[in-house]
């Protein structure tokens, strides 16, 4: 019987992945397929006519590559930042003990749960004011500090023995020593998980670059697809190539950090 609901379990998950997969095969397929065969009324699933003329174009029209290079640069940046000031400021909450530690650790909690568009406004205005427009600055300085990101390290790290932090210490080590040596290797499954989330939605944030950057050359790859969608029709090759590329980072960070990532999940849950 259990391994009936096991076959069954599993049938139902593979029927899942094939539904979510499809969409992405086919925008794949229609990136080698002319504009004419994707609009076409009754078109087949495989394309009659391939071509590579929609990665060639993405290239010539609207410099793509740049702005691929552009948004990876800051998605890598933020997400470096970002996981090294989470993991120091988890750790200060976690294995240090000050007065109004649990209040200042529920102030940042409570960040959370501020919609971010509330924030948009009076973010600009600062950016404004410190002459940040149209700079990476304005896009990687508000983003240094992740609420989420101290509560993932913070809950992980309090699980670290005291006594190996007091035994370090003991022999000598310091703080930064016992962060730097101890403590960040054995949050690496905190660290890919972490990794893979602000990746990503560094990688597919649009609103707050396209209200910074206003100089095309600078210009992040979401807010530059917007330019294959024109005043009487929309260069759906051209945005099916473009994207089928745009993905593929992403794809990369997580074979890189899945396995640290699943057992991150299989740590989380069993504890």
């Amino acid at each position: 019987m259990t391994k009936i609901k096991t076959t069954l379990f599993n049938v139902i998950l593979f029927i899942l992945a094939i539904i979510t997969v499809i969409p992405f095969v086919w925008m794949l397929i229609s990136s080698f397929a002319p504009n004419s065969e994707i609009v076409k009324i009754g078109g087949s699933f495989w394309p009659g006519q391939f071509t590579l003329n929609n990665y060639v174009n993405i290239q010539e029209n609207f410099n793509f590559m740049r702005m691929f290079a552009n948004s990876l640069f800051i998605a890598v940046t933020t997400t470096v930042i970002i996981i090294y000031t989470s993991a120091l400021i988890g750790f200060v909450f976690a294995k240090f003990k000050f007065k109004g530690n649990n209040l200042l650790f529920s102030i940042v909690l409570s960040t959370m749960m501020i919609p971010w568009a509330v924030t948009i406004i009076p973010k600009y205005e600062m950016m404004m004011d410190f002459g940040w427009l149209n700079t990476y600055t304005s896009l990687i300085v508000p983003s240094m500090i992740s609420a989420f990101g101290i509560f993932m390290f913070r809950q992980s790290i309090s699980q670290i023995s005291d006594e190996m932090l007091e035994a370090a210490r003991v022999d000598g080590a310091s703080d930064w020593f016992i962060f730097h040596k101890i403590i960040l290797p054995m949050s690496r499954n905190t660290i890919s998980s972490l990794a893979i989330f602000q990746f990503l939605w560094s990688w597919e944030d649009f609103l707050w670059p396209y209200l910074m950057i206003n100089d095309q050359s600078k210009q992040l790859l979401p807010v530059g697809l917007r330019l294959f969608n024109g005043q009487y029709g929309t260069d759906y090759g051209g945005l099916f190539a473009a994207t089928s590329i745009s993905i593929i980072p992403v794809i990369i960070i997580y074979l890189i950090f899945q396995k640290q990532f699943i057992a991150g999940i299989q740590s989380g849950t069993g504890k």
